[in-house]
């Protein structure tokens, strides 16, 4: 049985407004069905006080505090999470099992699997990918510019799988970080979405910002979407997003994607956006788009499946990874 850790959070300017359970669920990295559990059971405090619900709205400068009791962390993981139910023929690997793609003296290019964060969180998260490379490389504790993130130089949602590559040395962390900043590392996922694509290829340029209910959002430059939670956003950043058909599915359409900006949940926001939302996404999704009888799929099906980047060398690397077995298995049940 694992411990809740003791957590006090001060509710910034730009967190003010939010609902409660939207604000647990992005500092402690979990849903906001587990968020609600956790306020129904009484271990929350708001300015020392019992919030009457959940989707109480939280003010700036408020105190937010999970007590500090022991509870059995693994239900609290499970709450909510109907995609654990009714799922057929489907192999998950546990948030341990990071493979080894590539491995130098300068950097490690890594397929982390859907589950697992690649850092800690405020709510410092255990068996995160940070974790594990320090248990497989202690060095690397020094490397980076944050020390809850050593060596990570970009992220993958922990939904998600796929590749990541994780600087070894201090040298190669500046390397890599320009490269990401000049945007001239390329990234390509695949993509399972719901419904049949209009362009067999097109391009997303949809800006994206932080709606009021937490989630980010993305306003249509047409009315492709009516949404209340967009109708509000303000201008946000740029972001782009492209993609290809790769093979259609029924209703559905496999999708290679590319992303030439790293904003938060970029290709999640942009596809629910464009009327095509990830399938097995909790956070950006359509009810009206899924069946009863649909063999529901416990993780969000997006993988990182391609990365290149430059090497101390100048050298152009590229590293490609396959779909995961239960991503693999779901499409042949379509």
């Amino acid at each position: 049985m694992k411990e809740a850790k003791k957590h006090r959070f001060l509710v910034k300017k730009s967190d003010r407004g939010e609902r409660l359970d939207v604000f647990l669920s992005e500092k402690l990295s979990i849903t906001r069905s587990q968020a609600q559990k956790m306020v129904k059971q009484d271990l929350v405090l708001v300015n020392g006080n019992l919030p009457k619900k959940a989707g109480e709205r939280v003010k700036e400068k408020d105190a937010v505090k999970i007590k500090n009791k022991k509870i059995k962390m693994e239900n609290v993981e499970s709450i909510g999470v109907e995609e654990k139910k009714n799922i057929k023929n489907q192999k998950i690997k546990k948030s341990g099992n990071c493979k080894i793609i590539s491995e130098t003296g300068d950097y490690v290019v890594v397929e982390k699997p859907a589950g697992m964060l690649a850092h800690p969180t405020e709510a410092n998260e255990a068996d995160t990918l940070v974790d594990w490379l320090i248990r497989k490389y202690p060095k690397i504790k020094k490397i980076g510019d944050n020390s809850k993130r050593p060596g990570i130089v970009h992220r993958l949602d922990k939904e998600a799988s796929g590749l990541l590559v994780v600087a070894r040395n201090q040298k190669m962390f500046e390397h890599l970080k320009k490269q990401f900043q000049d945007r001239t590392i390329d990234k390509e996922y695949l993509v399972l979405v719901y419904g049949k694509m209009e362009r067999q290829h097109d391009a997303i340029d949809f800006a994206i910002d932080r709606g009021k209910d937490g989630k980010m959002v993305s306003r249509p430059k047409v009315d492709l979407l009516k949404l209340k939670s967009m109708r509000s956003v303000q201008p946000g950043k740029e972001a782009l997003t492209e993609f290809t058909v790769e093979k259609e599915y029924g209703r559905f359409s496999l999708l290679r994607v590319k992303i030439y900006t790293g904003r938060t949940h970029q290709i999640r926001v942009h596809m629910f956006a464009y009327n095509h939302p990830v399938v097995g996404d909790n956070l950006y999704f359509n009810r009206k788009l899924t069946k009863k009888n649909e063999t529901k799929l416990n993780r969000l099906f997006l993988h990182a499946a391609k990365l290149c980047f430059e090497d101390l060398s100048r050298e152009r690397m590229c590293f490609e990874s396959r779909l995961p077995e239960e991503l693999e298995e779901y499409l042949k049940n379509l």
